[in-house]
């Protein structure tokens, strides 16, 4: 069984730091099918639409009936493992950092057999479920853990590797302002955080989360105003290299669309916090994030960014804050791409209406602050890219999914 993992001792600043690097990252393009479900956490395979056979690994033709239309399902994730090996040396650097490393195949009873990683506590001739999981290099790979859960599972090197546990790691959360915060601080510290960082802009000022924030140990209250280039950069300074996941929770909105407002000073009020904002936590705490992707169990893994569903679809009753949200979206993708030479993953967490002042006139359901808390650090845990939290942000992503131009009519139809 796997042993618990222990808390890390405290890092030698004369050691000369782990550079990072990466698994091999080529992937053809059919087998980004298998990269994009695992951006979700979702398990798919190709099924051909002819004979209905399922294929692995990703390809062009059935092979079975050689037909062309492969489409990507859900499908069924249990298999038994029939052989596995341990590698104890490999040409590639990271692996041969990584290393032992079990693999193994796993016979699927959806039919094919697929290699993959191995979890430490399968045994052999054993039901396993495969996991679609990014590796360090942002590609989908599966790993095969354990049918029925096991004690201490998620400390598996294996598997910790292929996501962002909070456990044991150091975290920032930018805005203690905003309503979720302690929730969103006490999830972390029950999923093992050794220290949650949390920023508050206008510390002269009274606010409801701040004496639920004190009351917490492991809490560390830090001055921070994401218009405040300066302000940014001078926290950086003095904990940017103990960073470990980023939460980007800073939000400013109001309601209103285009018309509805005399002026712009709402909007770029939007723009100074969530987008400008982002970019100068990227700027100040991006680069030494990448440069300590490395850097043992407590290595820099993960950035996440709270957005609202209308990023990928505009509600115009709320126009011009959507507008930052997408823009917000749209600079994500961009630091995904950054910061993937040095293995730290970027999560955006998609959230329906919330259950606050700003949202008081729209119907239910709403997210409670716990919803969201709770949405993080399964992510987290399962390394995924994206995550739809809430009823509304999922029936949001499928209708988006099936035709982008029919929900832009749909949230628009009460406007007239």
């Amino acid at each position: 069984m796997t042993d618990p993992l222990a808390r890390p001792p405290k890092k030698n600043p004369q050691k000369v730091q782990t550079v990072p690097v990466l698994p091999p990252a080529f992937r053809s393009r059919a087998a980004m099918g298998l990269t994009a479900a695992a951006a979700e956490g979702r398990f798919k395979l190709q099924h051909c639409a002819e004979c209905g056979a399922v294929q692995y690994p990703p390809r062009d033709a059935c092979v079975s009936c050689l037909g062309l239309e492969l489409l990507w399902k859900d499908t069924d994730p249990v298999g038994e493992l029939i052989a596995d090996t341990v590698v104890h040396t490999s040409p590639n650097l990271y692996f041969r950092r990584q290393a032992p490393w079990r693999c193994g195949t796993v016979r699927l009873n959806a039919g094919p057999s697929i290699f993959c990683h191995v979890h430490g506590d399968c045994l052999k001739g054993s039901d396993v479920r495969l996991l679609s999981r990014l590796d360090r290099a942002g590609q989908g790979v599966l790993i095969a853990i354990p049918k029925e859960t096991t004690p201490n599972m998620a400390d598996d090197p294996e598997l910790r590797e292929l996501g962002a546990d909070p456990k044991h790691r150091r975290v920032l959360i930018t805005d203690g302002r905003q309503p979720g915060a302690p929730a969103l601080a006490k999830a972390l510290l029950d999923a093992g955080a050794m220290t949650v960082f949390v920023g508050e802009g206008e510390t002269w000022r009274p606010y409801p989360e701040r004496s639920a924030l004190e009351k917490m140990d492991g809490v560390h209250l830090m001055p921070l105003d994401l218009t405040d280039t300066s302000s940014v950069v001078e926290l950086a300074g003095e904990i940017g290299g103990k960073v470990d996941i980023l939460i980007n929770n800073a939000r400013f909105m109001r309601p209103g669309g285009v018309l509805a407002r005399g002026d712009t000073a709402f909007a770029r009020d939007e723009m100074e916090v969530n987008y400008l904002g982002l970019m100068r936590l990227a700027q100040a705490f991006g680069p030494g994030m990448k440069a300590r992707g490395a850097d043992g169990i407590n290595n820099a893994a993960a950035w996440v960014n709270i957005l609202s569903i209308n990023a990928i679809a505009n509600d115009p009753a709320y126009g011009s804050f959507n507008a930052s949200q997408a823009a917000a979206l749209s600079l994500a993708q961009s630091l995904r791409a950054e910061l993937r030479p040095g293995g730290v993953k970027v999560m955006t967490v998609f959230c329906g209406p919330t259950d606050d002042d700003w949202y008081q006139d729209v119907p239910p359901p709403k997210l409670l602050p716990g919803a969201v808390a709770r949405s993080v650090v399964q992510g987290l845990r399962d390394g995924v890219e994206d995550v739809w939290c809430g009823d509304v942000a999922k029936d949001y992503a499928e209708r988006w999914r099936q035709d982008p131009r029919v929900l832009e009519r749909e949230l628009a139809g009460d406007m007239g």
